[in-house]
């Protein structure tokens, strides 16, 4: 632990209480006088809704207040006397049903509420408990967010008025989170190198450029554009990842050139998602990505869907095994707990339990088939993983719009194919370069593994150690992570995570950096320059060996290249 940093500014020395003399960290300052205490506690303002917001829960799940709306402030116009009584004393401007924040038991009991002040929730919680049984206030933090029209089910403050969709894949990385800072920009272009896709639907419409055309295998380029930046806002369909960004269309395969990737990359792609691949490697696709990555571009591939079962981590496949190649795999993300979603199946009676967040495999088993007893994860329902994989994102439950396109019928993923997670990857990375067009390139793999959700802690993870990357992509923590470094009001804060490899360059103009709970140690290198200040915070462990490396340098000099780009400028004042 360390608990003090003293920085000896004449020598331009930094004295970390607690690090061993041997272990290579080399810290550089550029500054006169400075005393730190990492105990410190940073305050800063941020802009903030003064209404209250909470979640509350109904006692059955047929219950539905109407309203009619008045200068804005909602009117109970309903049959229950104590609600009306309730409501009255209060302003209310939405109270709508949610299925965010709601178990498989609460799916349609749960409503979400914006009232002038908290006191309503205690009201209805307290008189009209013939209605209602719990609450639960939504901190000023959880307030940040921006949802649009057409975000499904789960929407709290957008209107819905898009396709009735089961979204949660997307609040479970945190997306409205991401969208309270950007939406994406028409000048940032996603490369879809998949199957063809129809540049007059509706989510495309008017920000699609075909470069190439592609077969167009049962609509999965469809999907895939889709779940990376299908149009939101617009009234209908459904809503991408990076919903404003635009998007450049290609076809697959060429596995030894790369040929039609290398085209997406020159024609001003900043990221090159890649549903497909290949077991065998080649130089010259290497060679190819190495100049995409010079040109600014980020590729986003994956390690397929063979199962962990016959793989067992061994096998690689390409491109999402190159250098310079954000390789993804598939975890699950919807049942809080193993008890929350258990199931049987048919033909054997046998129990199981399946889609557990931050669980690596889709299925989980019980010993002696007792639900009480331990468990494990199925490795048949792992996906392929390696020591390439980089990050994991939801598989189980996303919407398949090119079936939707086809067929007009509403259909999600069961098995938990590796496809839909690498555009949920690459429309996040294009919400990065929206909100700071001039992000480093090779800073923008490391912000997104930074910002992950630790998931060593589950147990029946362990087997896996180590071949899933750094956990489950958390979109809303990785833009946020963009905007706290880039902004010269904020501060941003690494925290969380155990890293024993990878090289993480970072650069901060912000008021400083907080490290805190975070080890870095073995082969990990980490390379931070800051304009400000690096405060080494409780719990921080930086042990690397001989083939790490951490340098963390104080450059006073440090200058934005380019603005950031706010959805809501007043964000930053």
């Amino acid at each position: 632990m360390i608990g003090i940093v003293l920085l000896n500014l004449r020598t331009n020395v930094l004295i970390c209480l607690g690090l061993k003399p041997y272990n290579p960290i080399i810290i550089f300052l550029k500054i006169r006088y400075f005393l730190l205490i990492v105990t410190c506690v940073f305050q800063y303002g941020i802009a903030q809704d003064t209404n209250a917001w909470f979640y509350i829960r109904a006692n059955d799940s047929v219950f539905e207040p109407v309203f009619n709306t008045e200068k804005n402030e909602l009117v109970y116009v309903g049959d229950d006397r104590i609600l009306k009584e309730v409501l009255d004393k209060h302003k209310v401007f939405t109270f709508k049903k949610t299925f965010r924040k709601a178990n498989k038991e609460n799916l349609k009991k749960t409503f979400f509420v914006i009232s002038e002040n908290e006191n309503l929730l205690e009201d209805l919680l307290n008189k009209a408990q013939h209605l209602f049984n719990s609450g639960k206030l939504i901190s000023e933090e959880d307030k940040k967010i921006f949802e649009p029209n057409d975000y499904g089910l789960t929407s709290t403050i957008g209107d819905n008025i898009g396709l009735p969709l089961y979204l949660d894949y997307l609040d479970y990385m945190n997306v409205p989170k991401a969208w309270y800072y950007t939406t994406g920009e028409r000048d940032i272009f996603i490369g879809i190198s998949d199957g063809g896709i129809d540049t007059s639907n509706i989510e495309f419409k008017g920000k699609i450029r075909n470069l190439r055309k592609s077969p167009y295998v049962n609509g999965h380029g469809i999907s895939i554009a889709a779940n990376a930046a299908a149009q939101g806002d617009n009234g209908g369909g459904m809503v991408g990842v990076c919903y404003d960004c635009s998007l450049l269309g290609t076809t697959y395969n060429s596995s030894n050139t790369l040929e039609q990737l290398l085209e997406l990359s020159r024609a001003g792609a900043k990221v090159i998602n890649c549903s497909w691949g290949s077991t065998i490697y080649y130089q010259t696709a290497q060679d190819a990505i190495n100049e995409m990555y010079e040109n600014g571009t980020v590729l986003v591939s994956l390690q397929h869907n063979a199962s962990f079962r016959t793989t067992k981590g061994k096998k690689l496949y390409y491109p999402g095994s190159y250098d310079n190649v954000i390789s993804i795999s598939s975890g699950m993300h919807r049942f809080d707990k193993v008890t929350d979603n258990i199931k049987w199946d048919i033909g054997s009676a046998t129990p199981y339990a399946a889609n557990i967040k931050g669980y690596v495999g889709r299925t989980i088993g019980f010993k002696d088939h007792d639900t009480t007893s331990t468990f494990k994860i199925y490795s048949q329902s792992v996906r392929n993983m390696n020591s390439k994989v980089d990050i994991l994102g939801p598989s189980v439950g996303l919407m398949l719009y090119g079936t939707y396109v086809d067929k007009n019928e509403i259909e999600y993923t069961q098995t938990g194919p590796t496809s839909g997670v690498a555009p949920l990857i690459s429309g996040t990375v294009g919400l990065m370069f929206s909100l700071y067009p001039c992000l480093p390139v090779d800073e923008v793999e490391g912000i997104i593994k930074l910002t992950a959700l630790n998931i060593d802690h589950i147990e029946a993870n362990k087997p896996y150690v180590g071949n899933y990357g750094a956990g489950m992509l958390q979109t809303g923590d990785a833009v946020e992570m963009v905007y706290q470094l880039y902004s010269d009001k904020e501060t941003a804060t690494i925290e969380g995570q155990d890293f024993s490899r990878w090289d993480f360059k970072l650069t901060s103009l912000s008021e400083g950096v907080v490290m805190r709970n975070q080890i870095f140690r073995e082969d990990a290198k980490l390379h931070l320059k800051a304009k400000n200040s690096i405060v080494l915070s409780q719990n921080t462990h930086l042990k690397p060996n001989t083939n790490g490396r951490i340098s963390l340098k104080i450059d006073p000099t440090l200058q934005k290249e380019c603005d950031l780009r706010l959805r809501d400028p007043s964000i930053e004042k």
